[in-house]
């Protein structure tokens, strides 16, 4: 699951994305208006969290533009500022949920999950199926023909971007961003030491290198 949070407080969204992230989420994180809504509408997320109060493009204009680009992204707005007026406005613009700071991470959480069920809905396959490999990502549990293999949070979340664009090359650097967090200053290395063990529990032959871009993940 792909989360994109537009919030210009930088330590905010790096604290919501680190959490986000040890909850299993691929999430990007941007500081402007117009910058959340190119994101939003270049990319294939799940949900948004958009903060109204924002440089550039406040939260209102963003979601409003999305959702008269057809693009029916759930969005989940943040805001500092509170009552009846400013809640009815974010629904009216096409947000499905709001949320008033300062909140609870618990609840956030509880939000956003709420969203991705309903979203889902009942016949939805949470399923990515690679050949023999299939990734449950409801359960978050990971199969190799009948046999589940186990990874940790992270190799699921390296695999699961892998999986997604499948038979693409995937560079390291997106694999940073999307299962890290953009302010991630450690070694980027640490890419090759999760795909390096994702190839010993799955197969050498299942990740490929493609020497100076990145990974792909092929049917094996």
């Amino acid at each position: 699951m792909r989360l994109l949070i537009v919030e210009d407080e930088r330590r905010l969204a790096v604290s919501l994305a680190k959490g986000l992230t040890a909850e299993g989420f691929a999430v990007d994180v941007v500081h402007d208006g117009l910058e959340g809504l190119h994101r939003a509408g270049e990319g294939s997320y799940d949900l948004v969290l958009l903060d109204i109060m924002l440089p550039g493009m406040n939260g209102y204009r963003v979601c409003g533009a999305l959702r008269a680009a057809g693009n029916d992204v759930p969005i989940l707005m943040l805001t500092a500022k509170d009552g009846e007026y400013d809640e009815a406005e974010g629904l009216d613009t096409g947000a499905d949920d709001y949320l008033t700071k300062p909140f609870s991470y618990v609840v956030l959480v509880a939000r956003v999950k709420a969203l991705l069920r309903r979203r889902g809905g009942a016949g939805a396959s949470p399923v990515v199926a690679v050949g023999d490999l299939r990734m449950d990502t409801a359960t978050r549990r990971v199969y190799r023909g009948e046999d589940e293999v186990v990874l940790t949070v992270k190799e699921f979340a390296v695999l699961e971007q892998l999986a997604v664009r499948a038979g693409e090359v995937v560079s390291k650097a997106e694999i940073l961003e999307h299962v890290w967090d953009f302010a991630y200053a450690g070694d980027p290395n640490i890419v090759e030491v999760y795909v390096s063990a994702l190839r010993r529990k799955l197969g050498a032959g299942r990740i490929q290198t493609v020497r100076g871009a990145g990974y792909r993940l092929v049917a094996g």
